[in-house]
């Protein structure tokens, strides 16, 4: 019981010490959390169909990275997690406005890590950036490679294809791309964690 009225206390003194009283500190992080959310589902919406798999090429990985380096890995584990049970719970918040958990929503759970990594690439002490441009670059591609751990297995799963057929249905096609997404994505600017 000491460890949680110690955190209760230090959280409370944080938040007066920045000038924010508690709750309002609180529906500060609530609403950045939905924010990050809600940009995961609107720029994930920016999607490539590709007839030969059931994965469509989207901007959701890139969304992901964007709200990890910019909210934090905290925040933005939030905001995926806010996400995916939106979609989970049938809100239309997938591509095409879709919900559910079909073959590509491990993908979508895969966000969480690529999130979770991206924060750590741009946070920075109070001497500067923790990570230089080519270290936040190696960070960033290994988010975005991050998302191809749940997603295979789940659409391995989902479909019953072998382990080939599902890195050539759900991962080759999308490596140029996400290297891509990654590069634009290491040039965010560093923040205080």
């Amino acid at each position: 019981m000491t460890t949680n009225r110690t955190t209760s206390v230090s959280t409370e003194s944080a938040a007066v010490a920045r000038g924010r009283s508690l709750p309002l500190d609180i529906a500060r992080e609530l609403g950045l959390v939905l924010a990050g959310a809600v940009a995961i589902a609107l720029i994930g919406q920016i999607s490539l169909p590709l007839p030969f798999t059931p994965v469509p090429v989207t901007l959701g990985t890139f969304a992901a990275l964007c709200v990890g380096g910019v909210l934090g890995s905290r925040r933005a584990l939030g905001s995926v997690g806010l996400f995916a049970l939106s979609a989970a719970l049938g809100a239309p918040v997938l591509v095409s406005w879709s919900s559910g958990v079909g073959a590509s929503f491990g993908y979508v759970l895969g966000y969480g890590l690529a999130a979770a990594v991206a924060g750590h690439a741009t946070s920075r002490t109070a001497d500067g950036p923790r990570y230089g441009l080519l270290a936040r670059l190696g960070l960033m591609l290994l988010a975005s490679a991050c998302v191809y751990v749940p997603g295979l297995i789940w659409l391995k799963a989902v479909t019953g294809v072998t382990w080939q057929a599902a890195v050539t249905l759900g991962l080759v096609p999308f490596i140029i791309g996400d290297v891509l997404k990654s590069v634009v994505a290491s040039t965010l600017p560093t923040r205080r964690i």
